[in-house]
């Protein structure tokens, strides 16, 4: 069992920067990929981004490759996503996520624990 706790939202001028932090407990927490998720209002949770176990991986979706990075702290059992260049359309409730698949890290399904998610909103 793994439990998530996110921080680090809130409201920021487009084309500033924020810093999401996830904490996690339990056991072996670099078993895990660990993902950040998005949703805005009324929008399906997206995929943002992945990193592998020992943090050798990193995977984006194209709308913020090159804005934001994620990044893990196995010896403090922390995984960052560093967001720059804030757009108005970044605005959304972030999720951090563990995954224990081998792959699919882009799809919500192959994720086994979700935080309670932190708000971001960029204005205009």
């Amino acid at each position: 069992q793994v439990q998530l706790v996110e921080s680090g939202g809130g409201l920021v001028q487009a084309g500033g920067s924020l810093r999401l932090s996830c904490a996690a407990s339990g056991r072996a927490f670099s078993s895990y990929v660990m993902g950040w998720f998005r949703q805005a209002p009324e929008k399906e949770r997206d995929f943002v981004a992945a990193i592998t176990w020992n943090g050798g991986s990193t995977y984006y979706a194209d709308s913020v490759k090159g804005r934001f990075t994620i990044s893990r702290d196995n010896a403090k059992n922390t995984v960052l996503l560093q967001m720059n260049s804030l757009k108005p359309e970044d605005t959304a409730v972030y999720y951090c996520a563990a995954s224990g698949s081998r792959g699919g890290w882009s799809q919500k399904i192959n994720y086994n624990f979700w935080g309670q998610g932190t708000r971001v909103t960029v204005s205009s």
